[in-house]
């Protein structure tokens, strides 16, 4: 499993002063009022940052980080992405999963046979979407729904489904 979790990439700078526009890449925006610290990865690494502001527009989070006093400061941020710490992530509900957990993960039918893995998870509003990549065959598009979503064993990285009639 990861033990960091996305939670955003920075868009652009906002203003002269260090700030930065971040677009979330968590279900809720506000969460970035909640957060003390994330982590910037960078050049393969990950640097911490301490925010010390936060305010919203539109869709994005604009965030203030401390020492990241002028746009120079963070320019050479611009499209990397923030990260938590496994444990400062939100608790999650029965079967709920972090995206980042789920991507890769071997997909098979209740028989055993083996679909393929979970490359792309769709967020399209009444439910997510699992873009399971086939060899030699197009992606399969599996609802996150209970009818479809039989087992998810994390430990095991490995998804049972059952498809319903249409989906293959």
């Amino acid at each position: 499993m990861e033990q960091m979790l996305q939670v955003g990439i920075l868009s652009s700078t906002h203003g002269l002063k260090g700030e930065v526009k971040v677009f979330p890449t968590t279900d809720d925006l506000k969460r970035f009022s909640k957060l003390k610290t994330v982590f910037l990865e960078w050049e393969e690494n990950y640097i911490e940052l301490e925010i010390t502001g936060v305010k919203y527009f539109k869709k994005f989070a604009i965030v203030k980080f401390q020492g990241i006093d002028s746009i120079n400061d963070v320019e050479k941020y611009k499209g990397k992405s923030l990260f938590v710490a496994r444990e400062d992530a939100v608790p999650l509900l029965e079967d709920e999963y972090f995206i980042g957990d789920l991507i890769e993960m071997d997909v098979e039918k209740e028989d055993g046979e083996v679909l393929g893995v979970i490359e792309d998870v769709l967020i399209t509003g009444a439910n997510d979407v699992y873009v399971v990549r086939r060899a030699g065959k197009k992606d399969l598009l599996i609802p996150a729904i209970k009818e479809c979503i039989r087992k998810v064993d994390l430990n095991n990285h490995k998804m049972t489904v059952r498809l319903l009639d249409g989906l293959e």
